[in-house]
Order: C-alpha cells, then sequence, then structure tokens
C-alpha cells in the first residue's frame, strides 16, 4: 500500500510517498528557513502564501523521485493538527482536491503522532509500550506509548517549548534563525564550561518549561559584564537538554517502558540525542535528523496506522491548529 503524505503546518512543504508504512520511496521537502529569516521568525501569513506556490511542485517531485504515477497511490494523507491555521488550510484543501479528483480516500493525521510514527521509517520497529518524548519548534511532549498502539500524554510544555527557547535566545545572542544549529554551534565552541543556568524541574510532573531559562539568559546578557556568547549558549543548551533527557528517564523507568522514542525537529541537536541515550534505563529510537524536521514521510507512515478509518475528500474535515491536551483520539498500531 502507498500513500502519499503532505505535510504544510509551519514552515516546510513537504510530500512523500511511503509503502506500506515502513518503505520510504521519496522524501521532498521545500523549507521557507530562508524566507523568514529576514523577519526573523515565522511570519504565518507569508508562511501559508509560500505553501501555496510550493505545494504542486512538491507533489510532482515526490512522485516523481518514488516513480509512482497517481495509479500507484492508494491515499493520500494529509496534516490536520496542530499548526498554524493558515499553513494547515493550504494543505487540506490540497490533498482534498487530489484525492477527489483522483477518487483516493484521504487520511488526516496528527502532526504529534506523526513525529512519533517516524520512529517505524527504520528496518525494524520500536518495542512498545515507549516512552516517546516530542521536542519541536512549538510543542515539547511526553508520551506514553501502550502495546495496543494507543497514547497517554503525561507531560507537556507550559509555557515556552524548547525549540521556541532555542530560537528566543539565539536572539539575545545576536544569532540567525532558526535558532537551534547556530546556538548549538556556538556551544560546541565553549572552552571553560563552567557556567550554570537554572533548571526547571518541576518536580513531581512530567510537564516542561523553559520561560525562566530564558529570563536568566536575558538576564546575563545585558548585565554589566557578561560571559562569553559561547559560554552561555553551552550553559544554556545543558540546561535544556539535563531537563529533557532526565524527564525522559524517569518517566520510561516508573512506566516500565520497553523503549524510548525520540522524535520532533529538536530531536536532531547532537547533545539531546548523545544524553537520551546515556540516561534512558532501556533502549532508544531516534529517527535520522532529516526525518526529525516536519516531512511527508510521517505523515504518510502514520496515516497507514488508520487506514481504516479514511474518509472521503468531500466529507467535513476541520483543522486543529492548537495542541490537544488528550492524547489523539486514534490510536498506532504496529
Amino acid at each position: 500500500m502507498r500513500i502519499l503524505g503532505i505535510e504544510s503546518s509551519c514552515d516546510e512543504t513537504a510530500a512523500a510517498v511511503v509503502e506500506d508504512g515502513r518503505r520510504l520511496l521519496s522524501n521532498v521537502i521545500a523549507s521557507q528557513t530562508e524566507l523568514h529569516r529576514e523577519t526573523g521568525g515565522v511570519v504565518p501569513e507569508v508562511a501559508a502564501r509560500a505553501h501555496l506556490r510550493a505545494l504542486v511542485p512538491v507533489v510532482r517531485a515526490a512522485l516523481a523521485e518514488a516513480s509512482c504515477g497517481w495509479d500507484d497511490i492508494d491515499a493520500i494523507a494529509v496534516t490536520a493538527g496542530p499548526g498554524l491555521p493558515g499553513a494547515l488550510v493550504v494543505g487540506l484543501n490540497a490533498a482534498r482536491g487530489l484525492a477527489y479528483g483522483r477518487g483516493l480516500p484521504l487520511i488526516p493525521v496528527d502532526h504529534i503522532e506523526g513525529h512519533v510514527r517516524a520512529n517505524w521509517l527504520a528496518e525494524t520497529v520500536p518495542e512498545l509500550p515507549a516512552l516517546a518524548l516530542v521536542v519541536s519548534g512549538g510543542h515539547t511532549e511526553l508520551l506514553l506509548v501502550e502495546e495496543d498502539g494507543s497514547f497517554t500524554r503525561l507531560g507537556g510544555t507550559r509555557d515556552d517549548a524548547a525549540g521556541e527557547a532555542f530560537d528566543k535566545v539565539a536572539r539575545l545572542l545576536g544569532l540567525g534563525y532558526p535558532g537551534g544549529p547556530p546556538l548549538s554551534a556556538l556551544a560546541a565552541t565553549a572552552t571553560a564550561r563552567t557556567l550554570s543556568l537554572p533548571r526547571a524541574w518541576l518536580r513531581g510532573s512530567d510537564d516542561t518549561s523553559f520561560s525562566g531559562l530564558k529570563t536568566a539568559v536575558l538576564q546575563l546578557v545585558q548585565s554589566p559584564n557578561p560571559p562569553p556568547r559561547a559560554e552561555i549558549a553551552w550553559a544554556f543548551e545543558e540546561s535544556v537538554v539535563d531537563v529533557l533527557s532526565e524527564k525522559a528517564a524517569r518517566a520510561a523507568e516508573r512506566e516500565s517502558v520497553a523503549s524510548v522514542l525520540l522524535a520532533g525537529g529538536v530531536a536532531a541537536n547532537h547533545r539531546l540525542r548523545e544524553r537520551v541515550l546515556e540516561r534512558s534505563p532501556v533502549s532508544v529510537w531516534m529517527p535520522p535528523p532529516i526525518l526529525c524536521t516536519d516531512n511527508g514521510a510521517m505523515i504518510a507512515a502514520a496515516a497507514f496506522a488508520h487506514f481504516d478509518e479514511r474518509v472521503r475528500p468531500e466529507a467535513p474535515l476541520d483543522i486543529h491548529p492548537t495542541v490537544k491536551r488528550r492524547p489523539p483520539a486514534k490510536p498506532l498500531r504496529q
């Protein structure tokens, strides 16, 4: 079964073809990084217009890369949320139009579930139950993936997600957008590595909070004699990674899971990957960096688990821009 997955929740227009939820046939991504670098962040209306321009060429490229024609596609999957409302509308309506025109079923997919499902695009699948740590630009989530594939949300961000904190601190340090890669590169050049920044442990909770850490960096930067930028970057990254890896390890041990799944754009961070591997009491799964950031492959992979819940493209469908505070209603299956 071949599914065409379409992703347009934020600032990447992406499409991919995945076979049987596991075999990646193509993965095409049109990034808007250069476009949003001028404003230092994503402008929703600008992002939506860029999706309009890029979506059809990206879909064509994904089909060509997979050596597929429309007759080879069994369904179309698309991100229904969470994400930017205008960006989601572009992707959903394009997917509906393509599905209707080609007589194909449509499968709306939860974006967070898609990130988790990227771990299934490997030679072997993770063992369940699993603890999923989803860390992306706008989301920090700890999810329990049960043996039947259903989700239980254990905790998440109370204010700034980890990715947002990286971007905002990078701006304070005079770095470019997006902030994650240049901040990590700067942190790697630190020499003293003695600076310590606060950690919001939120004892007794699986939630996370990084707004206080961001304020601490601001106070350092504005102090009369601030430490070197590299030392600040290193201390900030260590604080974020320390909290995330420790909370994931504790939750994994408490819930007696068989594996830990790392997912989301910030999951490409080398230091985070390193610390999660060091601290996890069980085996760790993490996608390659190209499948950590937003992509169509993860949407197609997640859709395979929900093929029985496919809908007709003309059926009423809604986007879901905000993060669901309950676990995704539909389960993942092996």
